[in-house]
């Protein structure tokens, strides 16, 4: 557990050379009035279920924005169980939640690969390997570029990540 606290504190150390450039640009500024690319970086997963066979999760993506508010991705990432896996999705986010300046919500969809046998049945819809998620995620823009994000694992837990816009 002190791995993971440590872990999220340097995700967030991250963002920390980012913040003077906020002071500077306009808190109106979009950067999605074009369309974006964001890297996705999630040092640790936080599971409900305590099981000695969880293995710390990393995941390293990248998705295309759209100003109309769809976005696609991919990202790779190893699963609970040590196993090399990867999420294809499409989605859409919706942006300035509840009235709030930068925070955010998503839901994305797609293709998702990697739990194998013996670890076929921890996700509901799988055959050999190849199947099916909706991730539902909740964000904060800290700057317009950087942001925290949490990510809905279905029933299994959480997943934390940073975001950098480009």
């Amino acid at each position: 557990m002190k791995r993971r606290i440590r872990v999220l504190l340097a995700s967030v150390a991250m963002t920390l050379p980012s913040l003077p450039t906020f002071a500077e640009q306009s808190q109106s500024q979009d950067l999605s009035d074009k369309g974006y690319w964001e890297l996705l970086v999630g040092p640790f997963a936080v599971h409900w279920s305590r099981d000695e066979k969880h293995k710390n999760v990393y995941l390293l993506g990248v998705e295309r924005g759209l100003s109309d508010g769809t976005l696609w991705g991919f990202s790779a990432f190893q699963n609970s169980f040590g196993q090399a896996s990867a999420y294809a999705y499409y989605g859409y986010r919706w942006e300035d939640l509840f009235g709030y300046s930068g925070l955010y919500a998503k839901l994305s969809g797609g293709i998702l690969y990697g739990y194998k046998e013996p670890y076929e049945d921890k996700i509901p819809i799988n055959h050999d390997g190849w199947g099916l998620a909706i991730i539902p995620a909740v964000g904060y823009r800290l700057t317009p570029k950087d942001a925290l994000e949490v990510g809905m694992l279905g029933t299994a837990g959480l997943m934390f990540m940073y975001t950098r816009r480009f």
